[in-house]
Formats: structure tokens, C-alpha cells, sequence
């Protein structure tokens, strides 16, 4: 009897009996698909981020939070972006007191459209004498 008690706790633990299966601490929760700085998608990427910082990362710094989503941010225009973000993050050049800060800085970029995205992206890259354009500015 206790062998086949043991067999059902080993079960459950598994999640075998239609049971959900829980990660520690609370329920499962979906993270968000790789964005690629498609406009269509942002704001689906901006939801599921939220949801999941709520239910998973409420004690981590904002700074672990902003570093979480640039994780998931990859590929397409989204690349050049989150190099530059990384880099100003880097040399304290931008600091997010609120996620809801750096959201609205990635809303902001683009929900206007991939192809500005793009655009404005490239002008970021663009050197002249070894010097990007920011440091014209």
C-alpha cells in the first residue's frame, strides 16, 4: 500500500492525472514568442510580458525585468534597437525607474510601422569619421 501511494505522489508531482501541472510557486505561465519589432505584434508582446512579469517577477529590480523582455526581443529591426538600448543602459546613459517606461519607449518605436522602424534604425548606425550620428546630435 505505501509503494502505490508513493507511485501516486510520483505521478502528481509529474502532473499525470489531468491535473494541471504547477511550477513552483503558483500556476504555469506562457512567456512571450520572440518579437522582431513587427508592428502588428507589439502590442500581443507588450500583454504577454506584463502578464508574466506580474505573476513571475514581481520582486525582481526593474533593471532584471527590462533585461528579461530585451531577451525576447531579437531579430528583424528590433535588433538595432535593443543593441543602442543595451548600450545607453550600459553607460547610464538611460535609466527606467518603471517597466512601464521602458514599454512605452518600445510602443513608441514601433507601433508606427516596421518600415520607419527600420529606417530610423539604420540612421542610428549611420558613422561618419568613426563617430555615429547620436553624437551629432
Amino acid at each position: 500500500m505505501a509503494a502505490i501511494q508513493v507511485q501516486i505522489q510520483a505521478l502528481l508531482a509529474k502532473g499525470v492525472g489531468g491535473r494541471e501541472k504547477r511550477e513552483e510557486g503558483g500556476v504555469k505561465v506562457a512567456k512571450p514568442q520572440i518579437f522582431n519589432g513587427t508592428s502588428a505584434k507589439i502590442e500581443s508582446f507588450i500583454s504577454a510580458c506584463k502578464l508574466y512579469i506580474r505573476m513571475r517577477m514581481r520582486g525582481e529590480s526593474v533593471e532584471g525585468q527590462v533585461q528579461w523582455m530585451l531577451s525576447y526581443i531579437q531579430g528583424g529591426s528590433a535588433d538595432v534597437w535593443k543593441k543602442n538600448i543595451m548600450e545607453e543602459l550600459e553607460l547610464g546613459e538611460v535609466e527606467y525607474e518603471l517597466v512601464e517606461e521602458f514599454l512605452m519607449g518600445l510602443r513608441k518605436e514601433f507601433e508606427r510601422g516596421e518600415e520607419e522602424s527600420v529606417k530610423a534604425a539604420e540612421l542610428r548606425e549611420v558613422e561618419q569619421e568613426e563617430k555615429i550620428m547620436e553624437e551629432f546630435v
